[in-house]
């Protein structure tokens, strides 16, 4: 048995560490969970599995969706689907393991929802509550419908980020590739044309003369101490608490923290509205939404949910935790009175997708000159220092 140490939310909306004896990370979670605990991260055993999230396997979980709304529209049962594509993907070698014990479960009488908490690093809390919402109306077909939606918009708005940071990226891997080239191989050799000169050159010449000769004295320690420095960054970058911080930190942003946290708010309101159109109450779909937003908003979310559960409208309870938008509040109100206040959730958030990614093209028009002026100006200055010394002698022998 393992210590696990489970960070959650309890039904009032506090932050609470609980630690768990268990076997397994999953069974320390569903533990957590039986007790009342909105779980968001569980932590033990030298690692910290964030709560929800997927795994690392060949399981895609939007093909699953697709392949159910496929199969039970077209009449079958939900076990025979799931006993067909268990067989299938069986033979293809994907995913067979986790729909056979699916199969397994439901034969031995488990409801599919029950099933699929199982499997917490397969689908996510979302998804399951889509499904367990789905078994009380009937309408697992419209549930699966309305989660592929919402994945989509989410992949959407996602690859338009990956897409904006391609480029930049691939230029800073380029400039950086290039300095490198120019400060440790080609510096070192001119460090030994003007070994003798130093007196006669310019300071930042003579500088870049004395870090060619450092370079080609120390080559290899510097190359162990730059790939220790790249495999500690990689590290760091794994953990969820400097990821945490990043995002903090981030939000605070003067430029760009009011557009982080507008996203966050988009993607919150997104998945409350998947909630609430499923037929899950207002209550518990804040608290499962809630886990969506970073620990510097949840605490507001606990708090809106707790005034909702006293009686207070939705609107006013997100008005009053700093969770809304004048766009987000007048749909929303509007929403509450017309009783569609999950449509007018998911319209808010399109309206917000819409304008980050105007924002992310007005960003990127004006980000990747600039890159490109300083990565031009930083390998340029280091090519002028070089040859600047032969330009001199040039000069004087005319």
């Amino acid at each position: 048995m393992t210590i696990f140490k489970v960070r959650g939310l309890s039904a009032e909306g506090e932050l609470q560490l609980h630690r768990v004896s268990a076997s397994t990370s999953a069974e320390a979670e569903r533990m957590a969970r039986q007790a009342g605990l909105h779980v968001i991260g569980v932590a033990g055993g030298g690692f910290v599995r964030q709560s929800g999230s997927l795994s690392r396997s060949n399981f895609d979980l939007s093909l699953f969706a697709h392949e159910l709304v496929a199969l039970l529209g077209a009449g079958l049962s939900l076990i025979e689907t799931l006993e067909t594509l268990a067989e299938r993907q069986v033979q293809d070698g994907r995913g067979g393991t986790v729909l056979g014990d699916l199969v397994r479960s439901m034969q031995e009488g488990q409801a599919f929802s029950a099933a699929l908490r199982s499997f917490p690093a397969h689908f996510p809390e979302l998804f399951v509550a889509s499904i367990a919402a789905s078994e009380h109306t009937g309408e697992m077909v419209p549930a699966l419908e309305r989660y592929l939606r919402y994945h989509a918009q989410l992949g959407a708005v996602r690859q338009k980020i990956v897409s904006a940071s391609l480029y930049p990226a691939m230029l800073c891997i380029v400039g950086v590739a290039v300095a490198t080239f120019l400060l440790c191989f080609l510096v070192p050799r001119f460090s030994r044309v003007y070994e003798g000169m130093e007196d006669k050159l310019p300071l930042a010449s003579r500088w870049l003369m004395q870090w060619g000769t450092f370079a080609s004295t120390h080559g290899l320690p510097l190359l162990v101490a730059a790939g220790a420095g790249l495999a500690a960054i990689a590290m760091l970058a794994s953990r969820p608490a400097v990821r945490t911080k990043l995002g903090a930190a981030l939000q605070d942003n003067r430029w760009i923290g009011a557009k982080v946290r507008l996203m966050q708010l988009s993607r919150f309101y997104r998945s409350l509205g998947l909630l609430l159109g499923g037929g899950i109450p207002v209550t518990k779909a804040l608290r499962m939404a809630q886990g969506l937003l970073p620990l510097t908003l949840q605490a507001a979310a606990g708090a809106a949910t707790l005034e909702v559960s006293q009686g207070r409208s939705l609107s006013d309870s997100l008005q009053a935790s700093a969770l809304t938008t004048p766009v987000a509040l007048r749909l929303l109100r509007a929403g509450e009175r017309n009783g569609q206040t999950a449509e007018m959730l998911e319209k808010a958030a399109a309206f917000h997708d819409t304008e980050m990614n105007h924002w992310i093209d007005h960003f990127t028009r004006l980000f990747e000159p600039v890159l490109m002026l300083v990565i031009g100006l930083a390998i340029g200055g280091i090519v002028i220092l070089l040859y600047l010394p032969i330009f001199e002698l040039a000069g004087a022998l005319q």
